[in-house]
């Protein structure tokens, strides 16, 4: 009896033991959600029932007030605050933005707390000076304001905003099944210190190696280097598998041969032996150039000197192969070019339970008016890691098509919307100078273009911790326009995503897919023209750019970003009775006679052709001769507008 007492006791005490470790094991802190966003090697690694969504200010009526109003930027009020999102748990907050920040404090409360359990100014969260609310997980660069530290919830979270008014949000969570979760408390222990250190030097490297992110699955590397001439109308191969593995990460180094408005080098890799090649577009696109320059250098992709580097992992079952193709023209010389390229590899094979294997898809179109432009339509499991994207107008003017939000459905339901691209792009305020209008790459995302007189911009962005995971099906997509997708645009895009089965088909790059859209009219506006004015001038801008002069001066404007060639040189402007005399000059060379703008009545006048100029890097600029007719001493320039001429 006593060796069956004693026996019960101790499976009690192991049953206990066992109960205790697996109890530890599901303990889940804000600090593990943290180590996800150094822990690339776990990208491949699939999040079950644990879906992203979303708290955002965007319009609900299909409108365009997704902010400034402040309509949709909360729940409810209490009293005088607002309650700007509500979770239930347990979960955790991946990511804050906001391109309007204030001093207004954010409450939050956890797990059904009276008082909150974090008070924080809303402006603290991205300003670096608040503990672990450190650059750069949170920052800002392009005009939108980011946080990417974790917040966790046992069993639900509150927020509340202190004040009468908030303007643009976005705030993503997720759901933690399974998991016993901490709650955050922000402890500054020096073992979380050295963690936060350790993803900030991640984030903050400018020349992201291959040894930053070996380990885990990523762990064990060995690299395969190979050098070779690419002709056009050849494809090589320079990697080949014949066994499990993974991918860590590859370089390409071809100088500038990737750079111009031809994109006829073409990247291809297949994993398993599978009909449809799980990459396979323009190395320009798949890199993040802006039409035709190299652009892009994030953590994970992007290029660095000469060298297109990629640090996403890439576990395959059986067989891998990477090649290049450089696709022939009929109608253009091409020459041949070198081509450097290093694979890191490991021998890991994935594990078909718990991970995907990536894909990507790339996708040039110009949709219908009333048609959103997809990212990714497709069913299956598996999750949203990266987006690049690049975006040409079609419509002489300001790039209102960045205006349309991103919409996300996930297994049959909207879990994110947006309030405009550039948001989704952790951006904000394109148009704006010092903002959005400067390409800028940060860790995860970055703005790649922006032109107005092109009409154009580009964005990435990739999700490490936020990765979007589905179950059975997403849609990604991105509006056009203002409302209901209303600017023509012409779209290019990559989607990068870990899936349970491989692509069913591929866009293939055309001859005229693999050229840079370029316009025929190029608009210069008066919020981001370049002036010089020269002596006897007086510069203002106000609806326009108001010269004034006693006697005569002159005023040169730079012609940036428009490629050379030949125009027509059109001008906008306003007659009125103080109106002074013009000449339009590039450089030395006189393009029109004396114009009066002097009349009797105010008058808008529009696309007058002043002349035809040739536009190379020497002769960039026009320059305005401004003459006081008989007191009337102002000219006011509205816009200027280059027709190309063929």
């Amino acid at each position: 009896m006593n060796i069956i007492k004693n026996n019960i006791i101790t499976l009690l005490a192991l049953f206990a033991l066992i109960s205790t470790s697996l109890t530890a094991q599901n303990t889940y802190r804000w600090t593990d959600e943290l180590e996800l966003l150094k822990r690339v090697d776990k990208l491949p690694e699939y999040r079950t029932n644990s879906l992203v969504e979303q708290f955002s200010s965007y319009d609900r009526t299909g409108g365009n007030d997704d902010g400034f109003a402040g309509t949709y930027s909360f729940l409810r009020k209490e009293g005088d605050k607002l309650v700007i999102a509500e979770m239930e748990g347990p979960g955790v907050i991946n990511r804050i933005w906001t391109p309007t920040p204030t001093d207004n404090m954010l409450y939050f409360y956890f797990d059904g707390q009276k008082e909150p359990g974090l008070k924080i100014k809303f402006s603290d969260l991205f300003s670096g000076k608040v503990y672990p609310f450190l650059k750069p997980v949170c920052g800002n660069e392009i005009g939108g304001f980011y946080c990417y530290i974790p917040i966790t919830y046992k069993k639900s979270c509150k927020i509340v905003f202190d004040g009468p008014k908030l303007e643009f949000i976005q705030i993503q969570y997720r759901n933690l099944p399974g998991k016993k979760v901490v709650t955050f408390d922000g402890d500054p222990s020096q073992q979380h210190k050295s963690l936060i250190e350790d993803v900030n030097n991640l984030w903050a490297d400018i020349t992201p190696e291959v040894s930053g992110f070996t380990t885990g699955q990523s762990a064990n590397v060995s690299t395969v280097e190979q050098s070779f001439t690419l002709k056009p109308g050849e494809e090589i191969p320079f990697f080949k598998q014949n066994q499990p593995g993974r991918i860590v990460g590859f370089t390409i180094d071809a100088g500038s041969s990737f750079e111009g408005i031809y994109k006829d080098v073409l990247l291809s890799a297949t994993w398993d032996n599978e009909s449809v090649e799980a990459i396979y577009a323009p190395v320009a696109d798949f890199f993040g150039y802006a039409y035709g320059k190299g652009a892009m250098r994030g953590m994970l992709m992007g290029k660095q000197g000469t060298a297109n580097y990629c640090y996403l992992p890439m576990p395959y079952d059986k067989s891998a192969s990477m090649k290049l193709i450089y696709k022939k023209r009929a109608d253009i010389e091409q020459t041949p070019i070198s081509v450097n390229v290093k694979v890191y590899y490991n021998n890991h094979p994935r594990n078909v339970k718990e991970e995907g294997k990536l894909y990507t898809l790339w996708h040039r179109e110009k949709p219908e008016l009333g048609e959103f432009f997809k990212f990714l339509d497709m069913k299956g499991k598996g999750h949203y890691v990266g987006t690049i994207h690049q975006a040409q107008g079609l419509r002489a003017g300001m790039t209102l098509f960045f205006e349309g939000d991103d919409s996300t459905y996930v297994d049959n339901k909207m879990r994110l919307h947006g309030t405009g691209s550039e948001d989704y792009y952790n951006g904000g305020w394109y148009a704006v100078l010092d903002r959005w209008d400067r390409g800028n790459s940060l860790p995860l995302h970055g703005c790649l273009d922006y032109s107005l007189p092109m009409g154009r911009t580009g964005a990435y962005r990739f999700f490490l911790s936020d990765k979007m995971s589905f179950e059975k099906e997403i849609y990604h997509a991105m509006e056009h326009g203002e409302v209901r997708n209303n600017f023509p645009v012409d779209y290019t895009s990559i989607a990068f995503f870990y899936a349970d089965r491989p692509l069913q088909s591929k866009m293939e790059p055309t001859d005229e897919l693999r050229k840079v859209y370029l316009p025929r009219e190029h608009v210069y506006f008066p919020q981001l023209m370049l002036l010089t004015p020269g002596w006897g001038m007086q510069v203002t801008h106000e609806r326009g750019i108001r010269m004034t002069t006693r006697q005569q001066g002159e005023v040169r404007l730079m012609l940036n970003d428009v490629p050379e060639g030949k125009y027509r040189v059109l001008l906008n402007y306003y007659v009125k009775p103080n109106g002074a005399d013009i000449q339009v000059w590039q450089r030395q060379k006189q393009l029109s006679d004396w114009i009066s703008t002097k009349e009797d009545k105010e008058v808008r006048k529009e696309r007058v052709c002043v002349g035809e100029i040739q536009l190379t890097e020497q002769t960039n600029s026009l320059t305005f001769h401004v003459k006081n007719n008989n007191g009337a001493d102002q000219f006011e320039l509205d816009l200027l507008i280059l027709e190309r001429i063929d």
